[in-house]
């Protein structure tokens, strides 16, 4: 059993998939999580599930492709809780194509849901933080941000760049016994990924990269994700976790 001692998380994109798995694995914890999503229905349906199962959650509706609400929703919630104490920046969204076929609206709508949204979360929350000289940031990135990947040079650069963003503010925050480290998904069970799970030829070939041969599930992410925001994980910083199946070794 991993040890949280009444602490508060925020964790976007928690109204499915990955973020859904994780927002569950720390209530279960005892952890009070925010569930922050674009739709007010998804995020409000996995907080008052949390809540019916004994937990403590509460469900936020907000854009984090928009600094300035992102900023807002930071200063309403630390009106709210002295401080949020653990921050996992899951959300994210995929507009796939080759380079020359990417618009300027596909690229930037990425970057600023997967990359700049973790900025402003970190840039507004971190702050109580320090001075409470305690804190634990999860970024969760891909393999994709590792390896690269054809028709994704939007999502893999802002992949990329999380873990940029994770190994620089690791650095910053030691001295206050903040941990910053990213999780770097391959091919998770999702409702991203269904369109190739369910294909039985594009998930022959996918698994043909995947040495354990199986795709992964939201759960894999879920439990490092808890492991490194409990205070077990207060000697880990600066890192980045490929769940893959072994993909990128």
């Amino acid at each position: 059993m991993l040890t949280f001692t009444n602490r508060t998380a925020l964790v976007t994109g928690a109204g499915r998939g990955i973020g859904k798995a994780i927002a569950e694995t720390l209530a279960r914890h005892g952890v009070t999580v925010i569930c922050v999503s674009k739709s007010a229905d998804s995020c409000g349906a996995v907080a008052a599930a949390i809540t019916a199962a004994g937990g403590k959650a509460k469900a936020l509706a907000v854009d984090v492709a928009d600094g300035a609400a992102v900023a807002k929703a930071a200063e309403d919630l630390l009106k709210e809780f002295p401080t949020i104490d653990i921050l996992v920046n899951n959300a994210g969204i995929t507009r796939d194509g080759l380079l020359f076929r990417m618009s300027d609206a596909d690229w930037n709508d990425v970057i600023s849901t997967n990359l700049s949204s973790a900025f402003h979360w970190c840039k507004h929350l971190a702050r109580p933080m320090t001075r409470a000289r305690w804190g634990r940031i999860v970024n969760i990135t891909s393999v994709s941000g590792i390896m690269g990947n054809a028709g994704q040079a939007n999502y893999a650069a802002a992949k990329a760049g999380m873990i940029g963003l994770t190994k620089t503010l690791a650095r910053e925050f030691a001295s206050r016994s903040i941990t910053v480290n990213a999780v770097a998904p391959g091919f998770i069970k999702t409702d991203m990924t269904t369109e190739f799970v369910n294909n039985p030829e594009a998930s022959a070939k996918i698994l043909e990269a995947v040495p354990l041969k199986r795709f992964g599930e939201a759960a894999d992410i879920a439990n490092i994700t808890a492991y490194l925001c409990s205070e077990e994980a207060g000697y880990v910083t600066g890192q980045v976790f490929a769940v893959d199946g072994g993909m990128a070794m």
